[in-house]
């Protein structure tokens, strides 16, 4: 599983020997006993051999191992065991790793694991200083005569040294030692470390004061046989060290007594326990019996009914807070162990705490028989309750009778009132909020025309239509918001529609534009000195005329804020409407006749005049009268022949549809 690399020995099975590699690799476990993991490596003494008697079968995932990953080589850490130092003194890494069997082929690599995670090591090829994969059987590990940190594994018949050259360590970094046995048998090795210059052996001898060094879980006696009794035969029953499910080594313990201890002057101290020691560090250097550390228990205090958090706007409940831990069996439901009295009547409902697994709560929460929400101040008291107690802390000492009190105001009503002042061209709107119950803050939102901060806010409009405004108003603990459209409908704007052309002896129609909401005055007048005051006029006649005569019609509205706006719009009386077309043009330059199309097309829209030739061939189309056909086509000059057309449009006096067709020459 280390790769290929023990090809080169047993070449003659290649097939063979592929195929187990194969089945060992899907059926490899993966490692969970302590010290098969980066995570959970051995701690290192320097000065202790480490005796591995058995090897689990596991496997965790591949190790990079640097430039040795030529003809895509690849290395796992095989049943391996992972060992952790520091270096304390600066200087070169001896060890030497002994199988059991002298057939088993073991490999191993370092890491400087310094400020990181230990589990990164498998793809950090950063942090490598040194490794041995060679496929040789036998002892391996570091000696001063090898001539390379790093040995990659077997390959082309070729077997690197199974020693590599000893690392430098630096003083004050943390390293990790993976050893892995890829001959899969299971059985174990020592490992001794010697030989370098370098000490990982912490020179730091062990003492109680808060335990200042990791020790041994292993030397940590459960039964407590480790402490010294204590005055009046009180012993420790038990020793749980912490953190030593997933380590071998611990700084911190909890002891349980046998019972507690009255209030007092200690000492802790050790002895040798029924594991016939202290407690060792990694050395096995045991904590002196000699060594001890006071303390003083002080004695039970009742827990005090101090603290209450700051009760908010309109409160049907309060929450005290208490410095240890209450025993929620002893509050009773019903809010029996607490009274209340204040400025006006209120009556409390229930009583409960927020209880953890232990049934214990750090604060009590007071229910009332309604919000308070006028200005008032009250005080609570905490007194023995229909349950025979006031309430119990987690050392089952009573709270004495207290008292607390807090201050409540009123609740606010943000409704607000206002007037508008309309005007032509702006309106003004005067906002107001009443004040009362001590309201003292106003925050006004009036959206793009801005905000503002008083009682009574004025606001100018210069647009019309449907505006919000909102108050927030506030007596510093309690506020509320409201929110209400104001509609100005003084928009005003003269406006109608009319037919600019208007053919002779026929009435002129006219169509206001409605544009307010507001009543009105209408005025139109004609341009001939007739006028109307009438909201939609009576058709209007104009005098006959020969000749072609232009009005101006003008509509004002005024309403009844004595505001007012005009539109003017134009309208040609024609001096004929009928729409005539030649039967021949003649294209030839002199000015006379040069072009081809309606010679009047005033009063018609939607306007589609179109020419085609003998063949039925579209030579000319436009929806425009006043430009005729040239007789060419894209700047060609088109023959004198016979040619038809088409038009249509619809009539702006009448309103009909008109379809008309007709023949005419061209004359070359």
């Amino acid at each position: 599983m280390k790769y290929q690399k023990h090809l080169s020995l047993i070449k003659h099975f290649f097939l063979i020997a592929s195929l187990c590699t194969l089945l060992n690799e899907q059926v490899q476990a993966q490692c969970s006993t302590l010290g098969q993991t980066p995570a959970t490596a051995f701690p290192v003494c320097g000065t202790s051999v480490f005796s591995q008697s058995n090897v689990p079968s596991c496997q965790n995932r591949e190790v990079i191992v640097p430039n040795c990953d030529v003809n895509q080589n690849r290395y796992y850490d095989v049943n391996p065991f992972w060992y952790k130092f520091t270096c304390f003194t600066s200087g070169t890494l001896g060890f030497l790793i002994d199988p059991i069997s002298g057939s088993d082929d073991y490999d191993w690599q370092v890491w400087d694991v310094t400020g990181i995670d230990p589990n990164t090591v498998y793809n950090n090829t950063s942090r490598v200083i040194a490794a041995n994969w060679s496929g040789l059987s036998g002892q391996t590990g570091t000696n001063g005569s090898a001539s390379s940190l790093i040995q990659c594994g077997s390959f082309n018949n070729t077997h690197p040294p199974k020693y590599s050259r000893m690392p430098s360590l630096v003083a004050g970094r943390t390293y990790l030692l993976m050893v892995s046995n890829f001959s899969n048998s299971q059985q174990g090795y020592k490992l001794s470390f010697g030989g370098g210059t370098a000490v990982i052996t912490d020179p730091k001898n062990p003492l109680m004061q808060e335990l200042n060094k990791k020790m041994k879980c292993s030397t940590i006696a459960a039964n407590g046989s480790d402490i010294a009794a204590f005055p009046g035969n009180i012993t420790a029953v038990n020793v749980r060290p912490i953190g030593c499910n997933s380590s071998f080594e611990t700084d911190s313990v909890v002891i349980t007594l046998s019972q507690s201890l009255p209030a007092g002057n200690y000492s802790l101290q050790l002895k040798n326990g029924s594991d016939g020691n202290t407690i060792l560090d990694l050395c096995d250097r045991a904590i002196p019996t000699t060594d001890a550390v006071p303390f003083t228990v002080l004695a039970l205090q009742p827990t005090p009914f101090d603290s209450i958090v700051p009760v908010t706007c309109s409160p049907n409940s309060v929450r005290f807070i208490f410095k240890k831990l209450i025993r929620c069996n002893s509050v009773e439901p019903g809010g029996s162990d607490f009274s209340i009295n204040g400025t006006y009547p209120v009556t409390i409902t229930g009583a409960r705490g927020n209880c953890n697994a232990d049934g214990l709560t750090s604060e009590i929460i007071l229910s009332f028989s309604q919000p308070l929400q006028q200005t008032g101040t009250f005080t609570v008291n905490i007194k023995q309750g229909t349950d025979g107690n006031t309430v119990v802390d987690e050392c089952n000492i009573e709270t004495l009778p207290a008292q607390l009190s807090f201050s409540v105001m009123d609740t606010v009503n943000a409704d607000f009132s206002f007037t508008v002042n309309y005007g032509c061209t702006a309106d003004t709107v005067t906002y107001a909020h009443a004040g009362g119950n001590s309201v003292n803050s106003w925050l006004w939102n009036f959206g793009t025309n801005g905000t503002g901060s008083n009682q009574l806010e004025e606001v100018i409009y210069n647009s019309f239509g449907t505006k919000k405004a909102t108050l927030i108003a506030s007596n510093g603990f309690c506020s509320d918001t409201v929110s209400k459209d104001v509609h100005l409908n003084n928009y005003l704007k003269a406006d109608f529609n009319v037919n600019p052309f208007l053919c002779p002896d026929s009435l002129l129609f006219v169509q206001p534009v409605p544009v307010t909401e507001r009543p009105l005055q209408f005025l139109w007048e004609f341009g001939d000195g007739n006028s109307s005051t009438d909201s939609l006029p009576a058709p209007h006649l104009y005098s006959s005329s020969v000749t072609e005569r232009k009005y101006t019609i003008r509509y004002t509205v005024t309403n009844d804020l004595g505001c007012s706006d005009t539109m003017e719009k134009m309208v040609t009386q024609l001096s004929t409407c009928r729409i005539d077309i030649p039967t021949a043009f003649t294209p030839n330059g002199d000015g006379l006749n040069d072009f081809f199309g309606p010679l009047n097309a005033l009063t018609a829209a939607d306007y589609v005049f179109r020419v085609y030739n003998r063949w039925g061939g579209l030579v000319y189309e436009s929806k425009d009268w006043t430009k005729p056909w040239d007789g060419t086509i894209k700047g060609a000059a088109q023959p004198a022949a016979n040619y038809v057309w088409t038009l249509t449009y619809r009539d702006l006096v009448t309103g009909r549809e008109v379809s008309r067709k007709g023949s005419f020459v061209l004359i070359r």
